[in-house]
């Protein structure tokens, strides 16, 4: 049994959900975003209570159901107060700036890397160490911030990189004489 799963997404005031067939509709003050279940659950809206249950007891269907529930819930989340990463960029002369619709980063690399801004997103760099990328869709919001992190990735020895806040590198010992 899926403890996620038993639990009905309760839509707040101000949020109005829709379901077609399987696919789940939900617009906020954020935004609208959309979800659409697989096969192996139902998805019920009753009232303000959105419901998910398997439609079998294979372990698919099982692991589709707390899944399925834990996507509405961040839809829900996301149209209402939004998700937020932050990044932080280490490194001598390294630095972030939002240039138009354009992130430029300054990553010791020969030239800046210029990084596009999709939509529905939006990027803010408080100070030039810090990255804010803030958006309705949670999916959408990390695989941003997982792409700048790429762009160079924190290294064991200095810590130099770009790295999520809350993220605790490895540091190694350098050469010994």
């Amino acid at each position: 049994m899926s403890r996620i799963g038993k639990k009905p997404v309760a839509i707040p005031a101000g949020v109005t959900a829709k379901l077609d067939g399987h696919t789940v509709a939900v617009k906020g003050a954020k935004g609208e975003l959309k979800f659409t279940a697989p096969d192996e659950v139902d998805v019920k809206l009753e009232g303000n209570l959105i419901s998910v249950a398997p439609r079998n007891e294979t372990k698919r269907a099982r692991a589709m159901w707390g899944m399925s529930r834990s996507q509405i819930q961040n839809l829900v989340l996301g149209v209402t107060k939004g998700f937020e990463k932050k990044l932080e960029v280490n490194g001598v002369g390294y630095k972030a700036a939002v240039a138009g619709k354009n992130l430029q980063l300054s990553l010791g690399y020969s030239h800046d890397v210029m990084f596009p801004i999709p939509t529905g997103v939006t990027i803010a760099t408080p100070k030039p160490t810090e990255i804010t990328i803030a958006g309705a869709d949670k999916r959408q919001v990390g695989q941003v911030a997982a792409e700048i992190r790429a762009l160079r990735g924190p290294e064991p020895y200095k810590g130099k990189g770009v790295k999520y806040v809350d993220e605790f590198i490895f540091r190694k010992e350098g050469k010994k004489k």
